[in-house]
């Protein structure tokens, strides 16, 4: 099978945070069904693979202010120190997961929160052809080998989600959701907090405190 080249220091950066994670226990989830939809794997050429190519320009479910929280545009410094008390809370905060985008961005992980992110968006529907479209999406996006933006998991969790693919649910993605936020809490958040991308903004906040 031929994959799409992918850029050389994404794929190294992957490899290197795929080395930390530590497999979750296995969660309960929807029945699993024996067989596998083979055309959201990428493994066949049919209609359904030419398709998602040409639409792949459409808008997908991924959206930065998916968590239900206080989503304020100007954090106070208290919130910014809370950041580091606190993986949860930075996630939370829409500035926070910004500035977080920002440095996952020059680790060349963006998309694990991304992914992450449509995770959450999918919880929250309960329309099957709304479930359906966005973990197709998800799919395509973040779990294909053929996607140029897919995400480490493990090979067990990897093969529970394509055992569920012909039935689809809002749970699906559960457990390797919970696989990307542990890789992003254990490796990329203690980076993220030494950087300067952090840092910076640290500093700013206080010299604004200040100069009030």
């Amino acid at each position: 099978m031929a994959l799409q080249p992918r850029s050389v220091s994404g794929v190294e950066m992957r490899k290197r945070q795929a080395a930390h994670i530590e497999a979750p226990p296995q969660a309960p989830g929807q029945p699993r069904p024996n067989t596998c939809c083979l055309c959201w794997c990428g493994c066949c050429k049919c209609l359904w693979n030419e398709d998602r190519i040409e639409r792949s320009e459409r808008q997908t479910c991924t959206k930065m202010d998916s968590i239900e929280a206080g989503d304020e545009q100007h954090p106070s410094l208290d919130e910014v120190l809370s950041w580091a008390r606190s993986f949860e809370m930075m996630l939370r905060s829409l500035e926070g997961r910004e500035v977080f985008r920002e440095f996952l961005r020059s680790e060349y992980s963006e998309d694990n929160l991304l992914f992450w992110l449509a995770c959450e968006e999918l919880k929250k529907e309960t329309d099957p052809t709304v479930v359906e479209e966005k973990s197709r999406i998800i799919y395509e996006d973040y779990v294909s080998i053929l996607s140029p933006k897919e995400v480490s998991l493990d090979s067990r969790v990897r093969e529970g989600i394509n055992q569920t693919l012909t039935e689809p649910s809002n749970l699906m993605y559960e457990e390797a959701q919970f696989q990307i936020y542990t890789l992003m809490h254990r490796d990329s958040f203690p980076r993220f907090l030494n950087s300067s991308v952090y840092r910076d903004l640290l500093a700013n906040m206080r010299r604004t405190c200040l100069d009030t």
